[in-house]
Formats: structure tokens, C-alpha cells, sequence
């Protein structure tokens, strides 16, 4: 097939990788503009933008596509369909129709549960035990085309979100290349409204911790919300990221956000229902990413110190 491919993350490589692997012809790639990064601010292109580079693919990258000026570029390609992961822009229904096939997407979620911006983050969040990769048709509405194939997969106990995300990028380079090799033979299925669930884009206050909650939900919304908006509390002023811990049942109780015991290299904090979090690495603003214990060796946190969460 003769290929539009729209993406922009690293998350989108795998599957434009396997397009050009299982021998389609990529007539154009469109990704973001370049956007500022790192300390300097200087400008830094998308990840899907350097690989279509090194493979000498054309590249567009459009700050609007709702004009007629780029629908018409975009119909001009005279692809046979678009194939879009991740591009980060809703497109018009002229970018829909563009084509003879359409527009085929790889959603990161078994619709029509976790429609939205971030399903693997909310997947996690909300303690699924399963998540797959779904291939659609794609319609004007949010995530809600006729599904083509979906393959589903375990959420591993301890997995983040980056890590989870990882696993489906590889997974759905696999789904889009049966979708386009058995397109002609797959029936569409329409989702079913009623069961549909919405994963929205997070927000930086989604990461502010509610040491109320009970240890097991706010463990997953650890792994959950890595990288951004991350999970942090508030010592002396300073925001305090935590990245990795775990619970723990029948302590002390507290009050929500207490150290409970910095003992031995070992950080205990309150929660909520009895239940405690085992904090085995963290980072105080301005400063690197450390285990408990190299925490506590510069830091002295002591029984009974407050970490400001959100209010309950």
C-alpha cells in the first residue's frame, strides 16, 4: 500500500519501522513541529521526525491542519490510506476521507474502554489487570471508529506507565501490520458506546498526592503517572517526587502524610485505612533521583515530619 504515516512520539516509531519493514511505500510522514527542549530551550525534533529522516522519507510538519491549503497537500499525496499513532492533533474529516481506505489508528487501549489522551496512564490509575492495542477505523469523534483487530496483554504488578507504554508500542507495530495485510478481509466492529471509559489528557495537579487514600491506590497512581505529571508531595517548600514504593497494611496510624520511621535507610509514611507506604525512591526538587537510603543519608526526615499532599 502507498502510506500517509502521522506521529510524533518514540511511542509511534515502532509501528512507522514495521510499515516500511513489511515492504509499503511511505509517501509522506507528518509529525509536530519542533519543539523547544532541555535547559537551553533549544528547538528539538519529535523522535518520529529523526527516523523518518534517516530513512529519506518525505517529512511535513504543519503548526494548523484545519485549512484548505493543507487538506488540499495532504490529498495531493494520493496515498492509499493514512495510518496515524499518536500525532497529537485531531484531524478534520477532509484528512479522514483523504484517502480510498481512510485513516486506520493504533490506540493504545482495548476500546471501547480508555477513550482519550492517556489510557495507558489511567489504565494503571485505575488498577486494570489487562490493556491491549486496538486498530480503528477512524471517525470524527474521540476514539470512537469501528474497530478492526485488538490483542490484549497482562499489566505487570510492579509496571509504570512508561514501562507498560513501551511494551504496547511493540505490540501495536504487530496489530497495524495484520490490520494492513488482511484489511480487505476484516469485518469492522462498531464499538459499543455504553461500555466506553475516558482516559483524559493529565493535568500537573492529577500528580499531587492524597496521603488519605489508602496505600494500594496510591501506589498505582506512582506507576500511573510517570513521566508527567509524576506523583509529589511538598517538604519544607520544595516539591518531593516519589517514583517508586509499595504498600504496607497494619501500622501505626498517623494522619495521612506523617513519616511514620526513617530508620535504616527505610522511609515509612502514612496513608490512608490503616495502610502505609514504603518509599524506595524519591527526589527533592532541584536534586537527582535517589533510593531511601541515599535519601536519608543527606536528608534527615524524622518520625513525625508532614509531607504536604492534597486535601481530602
Amino acid at each position: 500500500m502507498k502510506v500517509v504515516f502521522m506521529g510524533t512520539p518514540q511511542t509511534a516509531v515502532p509501528c512507522l519501522r514495521r510499515i516500511l519493514a513489511d515492504g509499503h511505500e511511505v509517501v509522506a510522514v507528518y509529525t509536530q513541529p519542533d519543539r523547544p527542549a532541555g535547559r537551553g530551550r533549544q528547538l528539538s525534533p519529535p523522535p518520529v521526525k529523526e527516523f523518518a529522516h534517516s530513512q529519506g522519507l518525505a517529512i511535513f510538519q504543519p503548526e494548523k491542519i484545519k485549512n484548505e491549503e493543507e487538506c488540499a497537500r495532504f490529498r495531493s499525496l494520493g496515498a492509499d490510506i493514512a495510518v496515524v499513532v499518536a500525532y497529537g492533533r485531531i484531524l478534520p474529516s477532509e484528512f479522514l476521507t483523504a484517502f480510498p481506505k481512510g485513516a486506520v489508528n493504533i490506540h493504545f487501549s482495548l476500546l471501547p474502554k480508555y477513550r482519550g489522551a492517556a489510557p495507558v496512564n489511567w489504565a494503571i490509575v485505575n488498577r486494570e489487570v489487562e490493556t491491549g492495542v486496538t486498530s480503528m477505523l477512524m471517525d470524527e469523534g474521540l476514539d470512537t471508529g469501528d474497530i478492526l483487530l485488538q490483542e490484549s496483554t497482562l499489566i505487570l504488578r510492579d509496571e509504570t506507565s512508561t514501562q507498560l507504554l513501551e511494551r504496547l508500542a511493540v505490540m501495536g507495530a504487530d496489530v497495524l501490520s495484520k490490520t494492513l495485510s488482511q484489511f480487505e478481509s476484516i469485518s469492522p466492529r462498531r464499538q459499543v458506546n455504553a461500555d466506553a471509559t475516558l482516559a483524559p489528557i493529565l493535568k500537573k495537579f492529577d500528580g499531587l498526592i492524597d496521603f488519605s487514600s489508602d496505600a494500594d491506590t496510591i501506589e498505582a497512581r506512582i506507576r500511573g503517572f510517570q513521566p508527567f505529571p509524576s506523583s509529589f508531595a511538598m517538604l519544607d517548600g520544595k516539591k518531593l517526587t516519589i517514583w517508586k514504593c509499595s504498600a504496607t497494611e497494619g501500622v501505626p496510624n498517623m494522619g495521612p502524610g506523617t513519616v511514620i520511621s526513617s530508620d535504616e535507610g527505610k522511609l515509612l509514611v502514612s496513608a490512608g485505612k490503616g495502610t502505609a507506604l514504603s518509599i524506595e525512591e524519591l527526589q527533592l526538587e532541584g536534586k537527582k533521583r535517589l533510593t531511601a537510603f541515599e535519601f536519608l543519608n543527606g536528608y534527615k526526615l524524622s518520625a513525625g515530619t508532614v509531607l504536604e499532599g492534597a486535601k481530602s
